[in-house]
């Protein structure tokens, strides 16, 4: 593995308030500012209010090249009865980008994208599956399916130098949400560089219908420099030994499903959302809480042929694993998506948002009632 590491590293060149304050900057890196209150300039470690709440500087521009994955690129459900064969290909491709404004990485991906395309078949379907290594680098790459019997969910017979190709063919057997990820000897490397995503294996009679699908994913990365230093990070192998991550991240990058990132998530009044999770790791676990709301069905590491748990309000999903979750969505609001093990969020670059747009319904939430 030494000699693996050092190829791999040579081949790349606030109690209310606090909470009232996660409404769009908090400190650090982080884009959540006081309800109320405009982004205050602020240095690297963010401005306390007069309220006592957060303010930080907001996230400038977009990183200029995106790798984080389209939310709403999810596969449409099944709608097949009888076992289909389905012929997929996914391309290893490392990528360079910013992590956030001023600070770039050199990213390891599938389809050059954080995370990886998700995929969906019904279970009994046959998946003909070829990963593509066409990294410029010299690392080899390979994918472990958690949805595959076979050894290393196919890690083994996938194994494909750059250039080259690898061609498997597997049954889906069983029902659930799956990660799928890179697993050659220095896999916590590659999958914090972010090669993992999500296969979802639909059950033979399906899930209850829902008005939107929306796909995500968290990982660390470890860099050799502070967060937030401007300038070319290179991935520090201490550091992730240490499991002190540099950023933890929704979606790849920095706030990029946010209204300062690459734009927020939408929805109307009155519609049901379904969230495919999958947690990368390699290392964390998160606690994935949607702010202002609940998860009104939560089938935990994504056993859909399990009964959901109902009105969750905070979801445990280990590194390496995934899950299924709805929410109902009554009132017009921004839904922050955290991870509670909230410094990830104040300090290290975790969120996510979801608008959620429609006339107000006072009856359920009235943020300035009228005295009486």
């Amino acid at each position: 593995m030494t000699d693996e590491r050092t190829s791999e590293a040579t081949s790349r060149s606030t109690r209310r308030s606090f909470l009232k304050g996660l409404g769009s900057a908090a400190a650090a890196g982080s884009a959540i500012s006081v309800a109320g209150l405009s982004a205050a300039d602020a240095d690297a470690r963010g401005t306390e209010t007069e309220t006592g709440g957060w303010a930080a500087p907001s996230l400038s521009r977009a990183p200029r090249t995106r790798i984080a994955a389209d939310p709403t690129d999810v596969p449409p459900p099944v709608d097949w009865s009888a076992p289909r064969s389905h012929e997929i290909t996914l391309s290893c491709k490392e990528v360079t980008a910013e992590i956030e404004p001023g600070v770039t990485f050199p990213y390891m991906t599938f389809d050059g994208q954080v995370p990886g395309p998700m995929i969906r078949v019904r279970q009994g379907d046959t998946v003909q599956f070829t990963l593509e290594n066409v990294s410029a680098g010299a690392m080899p790459h390979n994918i472990d399916f958690h949805a595959v019997y076979g050894t290393g969910g196919g890690a083994e017979a996938t194994l494909a130098p750059p250039g080259q190709s690898q061609t498997i063919s597997f049954r889906a057997e069983y029902p659930g949400a799956f990660i799928y990820h890179c697993a050659v000897p220095n896999v916590d490397y590659h999958i914090a560089s972010g090669m993992f995503g999500l296969i979802f294996v639909e059950p033979k009679d399906g899930l209850p219908a829902v008005d939107r699908e929306f796909y995500l994913g968290q990982h660390e990365v470890y860099t050799n420099k502070p967060t937030g230093t401007d300038g070319e990070h290179a991935f520090d192998f201490d550091a992730m030994t240490r499991e002190d991550p540099t950023y933890v991240l929704l979606n790849g990058q920095k706030q990029a499903l946010t209204e300062s990132g690459f734009g927020a998530m939408e929805i109307e009044v009155d519609e049901t959302a379904r969230v495919f999770f999958a947690n990368g790791g390699p290392n964390l676990t998160s606690s994935f809480h949607p702010i202002g709301n609940v998860w009104t069905k939560a089938w935990r590491e994504g056993a859909v042929a399990s009964r959901p748990d109902r009105y969750v309000q905070t979801m445990t999903t280990g590194p390496g694993s995934c899950g299924v979750f709805e929410m109902d969505c009554p009132v017009p609001e921004t839904i922050k998506l955290v991870d509670h093990a909230l410094s990830r969020v104040v300090r290290k670059g975790f969120l996510g948002e979801i608008k959620v747009t429609g006339d107000p319904r006072p009856e359920i939430f009235d943020p300035a009632p009228t005295s009486t």
